[in-house]
């Protein structure tokens, strides 16, 4: 009896190991969506545009913050999946404290998995892992003003940054976004297994402003 139980135990221990092997940026199958879309938000044009007080983690005094992750969001080829779950638990301290680099808000953290986090068929820390995963997958080019003044630009410069800074990426991979004159966000269209791939319901919503501004990050060029 004893050989029998501690074969079982071994063969679940082993099943448990391979689960474990799983890479975390790949959602299992079924999980109901086509792609991500990687945001990341100018966080000067963010906190100018909401006031300091809307967020003091991410706008408070001397932030230097310039591109943060605003998002990793499953989409469908049209339209998107959001609010998954109605008990979508909270962040666990931990997490948060892995990604507050790049999400430097932890109010921010917790409506992005209530939100979409919960549609992408991973638990809470695959989910920000790929998040962070993603956020490696690029490199942000430098477009912030260093002397603390606010930089014009077209939107097609901006683009031809991130274009020049990752040579795999292509025009129709990503939106540039905009409000009435600032730069707003970098919206990047990724694979479940998060490769570059075009996204044609995303790039029509990109800036068609001839021109907008960059605002300075805190303390200067991030």
């Amino acid at each position: 009896m004893l050989s029998i139980l501690r074969l079982v135990t071994l063969a679940g221990l082993a099943f448990a190991s391979a689960c474990d092997a799983t890479d975390p940026a790949t959602p299992p199958s079924g999980s109901g969506f086509d792609f991500y879309v990687l945001s990341l938000s100018w966080s000067p044009s963010y906190c100018e545009a909401e006031g300091d007080r809307a967020n003091q983690q991410q706008c408070g005094t001397e932030r230097k913050f310039g591109f943060i992750v605003h998002g990793l969001w499953p989409q469908f080829e049209k339209g998107y999946p959001e609010f998954c779950s109605d008990d979508p638990g909270r962040v666990k301290a931990r997490i948060e404290d892995g990604v507050l680099d790049i999400m430097p808000s932890r109010g921010l953290i917790r409506h992005q998995w209530k939100k979409h986090g919960t549609c992408a068929g991973l638990s809470q820390t695959h989910y920000f892992e790929t998040i962070r995963a993603a956020h490696e997958r690029v490199s942000l080019p430098q477009i912030g003003p260093g002397d603390g003044t606010y930089r014009t630009v077209s939107p097609k410069d901006v683009e031809d940054a991130f274009l020049t800074s990752n040579p795999e990426l292509e025009k129709e991979h990503f939106a540039v976004t905009c409000d009435r004159r600032r730069l707003r966000e970098v919206r990047i269209c990724m694979t479940v297994d998060l490769k570059y791939r075009s996204c044609p319901e995303v790039t029509k919503r990109s800036c068609r402003r001839p021109k907008i501004v960059i605002p300075p990050s805190r303390g200067g060029q991030s």
